[in-house]
This record gives structure tokens, C-alpha cells and sequence, in this order.
């Protein structure tokens, strides 16, 4: 069961990611569901959702673009239908009917590339298809959202009376227009509108002299508007015969409704339908901007990130033509924990919040920013220590709040947890903070936890080189330009450069050195030897990636040869298979030309149909043998080449008994060494070498020299005796 903190998910700025995601939907309701998107408990939902945003990236581009998937909100619609005895408004079945066609639109279209988009098409094929409410909809709301005078008889008989009515309207106004317009009773403008109706434009002192009903003034009540008498018999019979049509419409929408309510279970299907479309589609959008993909999904617990980027920073630095650092980073059963050093600004924190974004990203449902050779597993849980988390309000100081974080960290994690602990054991005394982290990570190691953290503490690189299953790593720093590379590297700690970043920063230098002086020797010493390292580590990396380009490059020109050689020997074989056919067709045809020639003399047909039957029998007879020859070489080639299989399967294992052999009588007859103190030892397991202080009943006491620790003898190995002075 997947659990993953809000906590964790607002550390990694993961609600953020989501508003991005919301503002590529183009429907309200998919951006509510995209705010929503949390992680996805179930394996095999998460992975259909994944498919499903995959397959529509894919889309973008294919020829076979989705079609539009756009649709206004029917909720009020929907609450309408739920109740008895309501009437929807024309807009309303305006919007039902699109949403039923854009469904239709899609089932059609995913049936049709159901091999582009298996997914997507299982998603459409679950919801039941319906031509029927979109059908009843257009035979009575026409495109421009008026009910059609063909939705029943008596509406267009009232609407045909209407016209007649209007027609009568017209003419009478007319004439009462042509016979005031001889005197001069009218004002310029003659006639005007009036409530929807034409008045006549009467001069105010004529007005008694016009017969008709005032409709109303002008401002300036210069200009009287009166309805003429002979039109205002026919204006009331319009006005009764328009009260019949807005009845007889409400009855026609309340029928329609009434038709339409047994299916509101499957319009809020379709809704809910195409506002998931709008959310995958917008995810794949997000993914097409931040260069994400699906990667692959294991089962053995392997997390590996190649060329991995924070979205966040990469859609920042692209909108800011900035440049955008990937980084490479792996976990697994055998380096489950890395500890991450290096100066401040040099990218640690980047790094971290960039794996635990993209868990989170992956297993709520989004493609991620990974080369496509990446690898992801799932983890049941998420935690994160991530920046200064002061509570004010429970009176909480930074550490206080980091201790009761642990103590949480204490009682959940397991072997499925994947923890990320920035700037881990800071907020209080180096030393006694140092000791209990390193007593946390201890913990954390034991229960089998996978896990990212970083650090400025040498006890816990320290512990890290010795951990089996836990590796250092540091963000590369130019000791030159005192510029960080924001590049990480596996396998060493890294230097704070602690005085490199004070001297760039203008500190003077006579500060630096007393500064200096107030440590102890070997502290400067270890962390200047950890510089040194990295810069060796740098310029080696560099001739290695030159190396790596070079060989790559001899590689490709040695497969493209060995094509080009393959092409040029399946000509030469095309060339000789040709060459014989042609051969043998122009002994063929040598031999129909004799027999053609004979019968030409002779004219007899008997002898020429002997000799062509006799030709051609020949002929079978060879491809007969031909036939047999080639299936008698495969079945050879075939039982060679598992014979050649069984000798080689038998020969591996027969070295490896022998190997097993040796190497258990090597370690049997391996004498153990007599240590004396003062020799320079080093833990089996373990990479830091030490010199040994003090031997007490088969234990020692081995100085490092940042810290002691006991260890039994029979985990060491010697390293270098102690020099004897002459």
C-alpha cells in the first residue's frame, strides 16, 4: 500500500508541478482533477495510467492526431436531471448533445487506431456508446440554439399563424403609415420600435388628431409614439399567439428532458470520460515541454535515473534561456544508501529534491525527465528532511523539529521506504550531531531502507566507505575557478572547499589563515586530500569520456564496415544465383530450340512431345534433389549448432566446480596475519585504512584519524607493517 506524506509531497514542490499540469487542460473540470492527481496506490492503475499518458505523447507526433476533446461542464445539468419534474434549458441540451458527440468522435476514432493506442481504447471502449440522445437533441434544437418549427405540428402551426399575423402587422402599419404621412402630423423620422412593436413618430400637438394607443414619449416629449388602431388588433392576436408558442416550447423541453433523465448515470460517465482525456492530454503536454517519457518499470527494487532533470528548473532556465544540468544516479540492493557532499551551491540539494520530485511524479501518474534507458521500481513509501523546518507555532527550533522528523523516520522505515534527508544532522554541536545522525543512517541501513542524503560531516562519509551497501558521492567544484560543475559522481566524498568558496567570496586571505590555524592539522589535511582527489577524479573523468567518444566512434565505423561487408557478400551470392539461373535458362531454351528445330523438319508432334515431357521431368527431378539437399544441410547446421551449445553449457560448469574448489581451499589454508600495533590496517569490507593504537583479546583499537573504532582482528587485513627504525 503506497503511503506517501502530504508533507513530502509540499518538500518536493510537487503541488506545483500539478498547477503547471492544470494550466495545459483546456476544460474546468480537468483542471480540478489535475490539482487532485495524488499518488496511485494500486501497481497495475498506475502503470494503465502511465500507458495511457504515453501512448497520447505519442500521439503529438503521429499522423493520427486524437481528435479535439473539448466540452463544457453539465453538472448543473446533471442535478436537474436527478431531480423529478424539471425542465433543462436549451443551452443545457446544447451542451449534452456536444458532449455525446465528442465521445461518439472518440470511440470511432479509437477503434480505428486501436493498434496506436491500445490503452486509450480500452479506456473508450468501457463506457456504452449512445446515438440516441444526440439524435433527439437535433430533431428539436436547431445549431443556432432555437427549437425547430419540425418539433412537433402544433408549434409549427402557431409559428405559420405568427408569420401570417406578422404579414398583417405589416401592411396595416402601412397604410396607416402612407395615410398620416401626407399631413404633417409625423415628425422626420416618421416611425420608430417601441416594446418590440412599430409606432409611428407623432408630433406632440397632433397626437389627438392620430388614432392608435401611446406607447411612450420621447426625452424631450417633443414626439409622441403611437401603435396605430388598425395594428393593434393584430398585435394582440401575436401577442396571444406567442404566449401559445413559449407554452407549447416549455412542453417540447420538459418532453425532451423527460427522455433524456434515464440516461444521467451515463452523461456523467462521459463527462468523467472526456475530463480524464483532458488530464492525460495535459500531461503529455507537460511531458512533451520537460522532455519526459515513460521509463521502464522493474521489479527489483533498482532506481536508475540517467540524464534526469528537475522539471521545474528546466521549464525556469528554458523560459530564461538558462542552462539545465541532468544528472546520473543509481540505487539498488547493493548501493542502497548514497551520501552526497561537496560545497554549499554546488547542487546537492537540486539533486536530491530532482529523485524524489520524480518518484513522486512517476507514481502519481506523470512521465518524467529521464533518458529513455532509465530504470524505476516502486516504493510503498516517501520521506523527506528537506530544508530549514522551524515550527513557530508549536516553539519548535529547527533541530527540535528535525529530531521529532526522525523519530518519524524511526517508525516508518522499512525496506520499501525511500528517504531523503538534506543537510542531514544539522541544527546543532558538530560532533554530538554528528554522532547521533551517524547513529540514524546506522538504523536506516539496517532495516534495509533505500535512501539519498547530504552532508558536510566527515563521520558520515566515513561511515558510507565503510557500509557495504552505502556509497559517497560528490558534486563536482573546479579548484581553479572556484565554480561549481553541478555534475555528480559516485564512489568518493567530496571536499566543502569551505576556504576556496570564503577566499572567492572576498574574504581576505590573512583571515583564512588564522582561520585555518584554529583547527586541528589532520582535519585540513583530510579535507585538502579530498580536494586534490576530486580534481584528479575530474580530469580523469574527462579523458575517460574522451576515451569512451573514441572508442564509441571506432565501434560504430567497425559495425558500419561489417554491414557494408555483409551487403557486398549477399550481392555477390544475389549475383551468382542469377548468374546460374540464367545458365541454366539458356540451356533450357538450347534445348527447346533442338526440339523445335526437329519438329520443323520432321513436322511430327509425337517425338516433340516426348522430348519436352523428358525436359521437364529432368528439370523436377532436380529441384526434388535440390530441395532435399538444403533441408538435409539445415537439420545438420541445427544439431551442430546444439551440440555445440551442450559442450560449451557443460565446459562453464565444470570451470565453475573448479573455481569453487579453489577458492574454498585458498580460504581455508589462508593463514591469518599476526598483527602488531602500528601496523596500517583496513576492514575487509571497507576502503579507509588506519593504523592500529592498541590489541586487546583478538579486538584492536584502529585510529582513522578523525575517530577510533574496535574491531575484531579477524576483519582486518594488513595494509603496511610498521616501519622499523634503523
Amino acid at each position: 500500500m503506497v503511503k506517501i506524506p502530504k508533507k513530502t509531497l509540499q518538500d518536493l514542490e510537487f503541488p506545483t508541478v500539478l498547477q503547471q499540469v492544470a494550466t495545459r487542460c483546456n476544460t474546468e473540470m480537468g483542471k480540478a482533477k489535475a490539482l487532485e492527481v495524488e499518488p496511485i496506490s494500486d501497481v497495475e492503475d498506475l502503470q494503465l495510467i502511465l500507458g495511457q499518458t504515453s501512448e497520447y505523447l505519442a500521439s503529438f507526433t503521429s499522423d493520427n492526431r486524437i481528435p479535439n476533446h473539448g466540452f463544457d461542464t453539465i453538472d448543473k445539468e446533471l442535478q436537474l436531471l436527478r431531480i423529478e419534474n424539471t425542465t433543462l434549458e436549451v443551452p443545457g441540451f446544447r451542451r449534452i448533445g456536444g458532449i455525446c458527440t465528442t465521445v461518439g468522435t472518440h470511440k470511432q476514432f479509437f477503434k480505428k487506431f486501436k493498434e496506436y493506442y491500445p490503452l486509450l481504447y480500452s479506456a473508450s471502449e468501457s463506457i456504452e456508446a449512445n446515438n440516441k440522445i444526440p439524435s433527439q437533441i437535433d430533431a428539436v434544437i436547431d445549431k443556432f440554439g432555437e427549437v425547430k418549427d419540425s418539433a412537433s405540428d402544433k408549434l409549427y402551426a402557431i409559428r405559420q399563424e405568427m408569420n401570417h399575423v406578422k404579414g398583417k402587422i405589416g401592411q396595416s402599419f402601412a397604410s396607416a403609415l402612407n395615410t398620416y404621412n401626407g399631413s404633417d402630423y409625423l415628425d422626420d423620422i416618421r416611425e420608430s420600435v417601441v416594446e418590440n412593436r412599430r409606432v409611428l413618430a407623432v408630433k406632440a400637438m397632433y397626437r389627438k388628431k392620430v388614432k392608435g394607443t401611446t406607447m411612450g414619449t420621447s426625452k424631450t416629449g417633443s414626439i409622441v409614439y403611437i401603435e396605430p388602431e388598425a395594428t393593434l388588433r393584430y398585435s394582440r392576436e401575436l401577442n396571444n399567439l406567442e404566449y401559445d408558442e413559449k407554452e407549447e416550447v416549455q412542453r417540447i423541453l420538459n418532453t425532451l428532458t423527460h427522455r433524456i433523465r434515464p440516461f444521467a448515470a451515463l452523461l456523467s460517465a462521459y463527462q468523467d470520460f472526456l475530463s480524464h482525456i483532458d488530464l492525460t492530454a495535459a500531461k503529455a503536454k507537460y511531458a512533451l515541454d520537460t522532455k519526459s517519457l515513460l521509463p521502464e518499470i522493474n521489479n527489483d527494487k533498482r532506481l536508475f535515473l540517467r540524464d534526469a532533470y528537475h522539471p521545474l528548473l528546466y521549464i525556469s532556465n528554458k523560459r530564461n534561456k538558462d542552462k539545465t544540468y541532468p544528472q546520473t544516479i543509481e540505487l539498488a540492493s547493493d548501493n542502497r544508501i548514497i551520501v552526497i557532499s561537496g560545497p554549499n551551491a554546488g547542487g546537492k540539494s537540486i539533486t536530491l529534491k530532482t529523485i524524489g520530485l520524480l518518484q513522486v511524479m512517476l507514481q502519481s501518474g506523470l512521465l518524467i525527465p529521464v533518458h529513455e534507458r532509465s530504470s524505476v521500481c516502486i516504493f510503498n513509501r516517501i520521506l523527506t528532511d528537506i530544508g530549514d523546518n522551524q515550527s513557530i507555532e508549536n516553539h519548535l527550533s529547527t533541530y527540535s523539529y528535525r529530531l521529532k522528523n526522525m523519530n518519524r523516520f524511526l517508525r516508518k522505515c522499512d525496506a520499501e521506504t525511500l528517504f531523503l534527508i538534506d543537510e542531514f544532522g544539522t541544527g546543532s554541536d558538530p560532533e554530538l550531531g554528528g554522532a547521533l545522525a551517524e547513529a540514524f543512517l546506522e538504523v536506516f541501513y539496517e532495516r534495509g531502507a533505500y535512501g539519498i542524503i547530504t552532508t558536510h560531516y566527515a563521520n558520515l562519509k566515513a561511515l558510507a566507505d565503510e557500509l557495504p551497501h552505502t556509497t559517497n558521492a560528490n558534486m563536482l567544484f573546479d579548484g581553479k575557478t572556484l565554480e561549481p560543475k553541478f555534475q555528480l559522481v559516485l564512489g568518493e566524498a567530496g571536499s566543502s572547499f569551505t576556504f576556496e568558496v570564503a577566499q572567492k567570496n572576498g574574504i581576505p586571505y590573512s583571515l583564512i589563515n588564522r582561520a585555518k590555524k584554529k583547527i586541528e592539522r589532520g582535519k585540513v589535511r583530510f579535507d585538502a586530500t579530498i580536494a586534490k582527489l576530486q580534481k584528479e577524479r575530474s580530469k580523469m573523468s574527462q579523458t575517460s569520456s574522451r576515451l569512451q567518444e573514441e572508442e564509441s566512434k571506432a565501434r560504430e565505423e567497425a559495425q558500419r564496415l561489417e554491414k557494408l561487408n555483409a551487403k557486398i557478400k549477399d550481392k555477390l551470392v544475389n549475383y551468382q544465383e542469377l548468374y546460374d539461373h540464367d545458365q541454366r535458362m539458356i540451356l533450357l531454351g538450347n534445348k527447346v530450340e533442338k526440339a523445335a528445330a526437329k519438329y520443323f523438319q520432321n513436322n511430327k508432334k509425337r517425338p516433340l512431345v516426348s522430348e519436352l515431357i523428358q525436359i521437364v521431368e529432368t528439370e523436377n527431378s532436380k529441384r526434388k534433389k535440390k530441395s532435399a539437399a538444403i533441408a538435409k544441410a539445415e537439420r545438420l547446421k541445427q544439431a551442430e549448432i546444439a551440440e555445440e551449445a551442450r559442450i560449451k553449457v557443460k565446459d562453464i560448469r565444470e570451470e565453475k566446480k573448479v573455481e569453487k574448489k579453489k577458492a574454498i581451499l585458498k580460504e581455508e589454508n589462508k593463514p591469518l596475519p599476526v598483527f602488531k600495533i602500528g601496523d596500517r590496517v583496513r576492514m575487509q569490507d571497507g576502503k579507509a585504512v588506519g593504523s592500529i593504537d592498541t590489541i586487546e583479546k583478538k579486538k584492536a583499537i584502529v585510529n582513522y584519524g578523525q575517530f577510533t573504532t574496535h574491531v575484531g582482528l579477524e576483519q582486518l587485513e594488513l595494509v603496511e607493517r610498521k616501519k622499523i627504525k634503523k
